[in-house]
């Protein structure tokens, strides 16, 4: 099994950091942090679903167009476009791409119910799991099926559903997948290819990791890992650490000073997310997890996101997030506070160590 070295893309300057600024597509910056991280040996970077966002697709075909050989990890929220379209749409991407690069994450929801509501969708978190599974499930038979089949589900019904157009490549389009609750894991291991997760604790991951795969063998299935986390680096450990401090300062600050301003909403919207929920209940045991596994930013931010760090030397970092492939991850999601310059820092100090330690360990770059 290959290492897969995912980053993220963006359309404008914003981290926990910085206050967004400028326009909402400035496509200058999008050109920009695609091709720092095209040269930067990154596999695929990111594409974001947000309710308020710019639509993935036309942000990936940018990326597309102006990198050589990086593939998109395109984030789709199920409910908003059909599975079929959906099908067709990423496989019509992948060859104009020139072949093999796009892939889908499927995700049921966010940090709170807001952001579902923006876009209209009001069904209940285990309802959107099991919509989630549909969507999979056809998507699938799409991109697969040599003649029109019909399908009836609980959400989705189809007759005669086909596509002209398959992927690219004989590796099709992948299908990444995010969730931390119990129907989560059975719709993962279900219909996933690679089953995305937040860096945790060591112990915590292997046993995700061993009850997902558990799961995934009563669907006569395998499922890849995927691990995400926000390196922090520097020449001395010491640095390091007040380099996360420095950091932590400025997200403090930006927090604040954000909340004042938020625009339609509460200061603090409830958290439904079950993956964040988990995130934050390991940052409450500490600052510090597995000697470099750091919590403070997902604390500050209520255990929103991918926002533990691993904090140390660019060959401390890489022996740690080594340590999640030893256990089975296949698939590593980095991203830094300042997104164009630490993408290039992980190029130049970073990747060539998880590619050397991968090959170690009999895990070939995709």
């Amino acid at each position: 099994m290959a290492l897969e070295i995912i980053g993220i893309s963006g359309t404008r300057p914003l981290t926990e950091t910085s206050a967004p600024g400028g326009p909402a597509i400035d496509a200058d910056y999008l050109t920009r942090i695609s091709q720092v991280h095209d040269e930067a040996g990154f596999d695929r970077v990111l594409v974001g679903f947000f309710a308020t966002a710019p639509d993935g697709f036309g942000v990936a075909s940018h990326i597309l167009q102006h990198t050589k050989q990086l593939g998109v990890l395109i984030a789709q929220r199920p409910g908003f476009v059909q599975p079929t379209l959906l099908a067709r749409k990423a496989a019509t991407l992948d060859h104009l791409s020139g072949g093999g690069r796009v892939a889908i994450h499927f995700i049921s929801g966010g940090l709170d119910e807001a952001d579902q509501r923006r876009d209209g969708d009001f069904l209940s978190h285990d309802e959107r799991y099991r919509r989630t599974a549909e969507c999979m499930e056809v998507f699938r038979k799409v991109l697969t099926s040599e003649s029109p089949f019909d399908y009836k589900g609980e959400f989705y019904r189809f007759e005669g559903a086909f596509s002209t157009v398959k992927p690219a490549t004989e590796r099709g389009i992948p299908m990444f997948f995010g969730g931390a609750s119990d129907i989560a894991v059975q719709v993962g291991a279900a219909h996933a290819d690679c089953f995305m997760g937040f860096g945790e604790p060591l112990v915590a991951v292997q046993e995700r990791f061993a009850e997902i795969s558990r799961a995934a063998e009563q669907f006569g299935r395998q499922v890849r890992f995927s691990v995400s986390t926000r390196p922090i680096l520097a020449d001395t450990e010491d640095a390091a650490w007040a380099r996360a401090e420095e950091i932590f300062a400025k997200a403090s600050e930006q927090r604040q000073s954000s909340d004042v301003s938020r625009p339609g909403g509460a200061r603090n919207p409830v958290n439904t997310s079950v993956g964040s929920k988990r995130l934050l209940g390991f940052a409450e045991r500490g600052d510090v997890l597995d000697e470099r596994l750091w919590m403070k930013i997902a604390n500050l931010n209520g255990g929103g996101g991918n926002s533990s760090a691993i904090v140390g030397t660019p060959q401390q970092v890489a022996d740690a997030l080594l340590r999640y492939c030893d256990l089975g991850a296949t698939t590593l999601l980095i991203r830094g506070f300042d997104p164009v310059e630490d993408a290039a820092e992980y190029g130049e100090k970073l990747i060539p160590l998880l590619q050397l330690g991968a090959k170690e360990r009999n895990l070939a770059q995709v």
